[in-house]
């Protein structure tokens, strides 16, 4: 067995073990359980971490799954049982407005900042966005309401990972200044939710809010959004109303998963 083949079996095995362990767990226990020395579980961590498929809680420096392991199931057909969940409240609200809806989760992974990615999604492939990304794909969280809501609604959030240099400026309306973005931040916590105006796209209007756990932290958002002029048109209070009240539905709904 090549040298290769054996990393990859390493890394593998550091994977199922998180799996099968269903928490967090350390360097020292996962060394102990697989019999490797710290600093070989050191390597295979900070490559997996590196690639987005282990996150380290910087609190208490342990591991747990990333976000791409979530990501990839969805590509491949995967049923969540959250997706099953969240799929009938997204399609009423998609049924009442016909605008997309998108939910969300936050990757925490990426060294290129803060993104979320797509895990599920209502849509009329009659009205066709020039943006619009199917399940799976990323985008970055401070330009969408739903990425906005996870920052101000997630814990565990290193605002130190966030740069000037992270806040890619997508229109003029992008909110690329940290402590702007902070500040935006706090008042999306206050509000409940958040608005994205043409900030991802010219002519886009988004509203987001989060889906909480029973400690108030976000486990997902949701969004409804439309070409602005339509957006804006009529109704826009009830709008955001509507996608408020329905991501507390859905929050009291996934508790049960919790």
């Amino acid at each position: 067995m090549s040298e290769t083949i054996v990393a990859v079996d390493r890394a593998l095995d550091v994977l199922l073990l998180l799996y099968n362990n269903g928490q967090e767990i350390g360097v020292s226990e996962i060394g102990r359980e697989l019999g490797l020395h710290k600093s070989t579980v050191h390597r295979t961590l900070a490559t997996l971490e590196n690639k987005g498929f282990v996150h380290q809680n910087r609190e208490n420096g342990k591991y747990w799954l990333g976000t791409k392991i979530y990501a990839m199931g969805l590509r491949v057909g995967e049923k969540l049982s959250l997706v099953d969940i969240i799929r009938p409240y997204a399609k009423e609200l998609f049924d009442e407005f016909q605008e997309v809806v998108n939910v969300s989760i936050l990757d925490k992974d990426s060294h290129d900042g803060y993104k979320t990615i797509i895990i599920l999604k209502e849509v009329d492939t009659n009205k066709v966005l020039s943006v619009n990304p199917n399940i799976g794909s990323s985008s970055d969280a401070h330009a969408s309401s739903v990425g906005k809501c996870l920052l101000a609604f997630s814990k565990d959030i290193d605002f130190n990972k966030i740069s000037n240099n992270h806040l890619k400026k997508h229109t003029e309306n992008t909110l690329s200044n940290k402590d702007e973005l902070i500040k935006e931040l706090k008042k999306v916590k206050e509000d409940g939710y958040a608005i994205d105006d043409e900030e991802q796209e010219l002519g886009l209007y988004c509203i987001g809010a989060p889906i909480l756990d029973k400690n108030g932290d976000a486990i997902a958002a949701i969004s409804m959004s439309g070409p602005t002029a339509r957006m804006k048109r009529q109704d826009i209070n009830d709008k955001i109303l509507k996608v408020v009240e329905t991501a507390k539905e859905i929050s009291l709904a996934t508790r049960q998963l919790r």
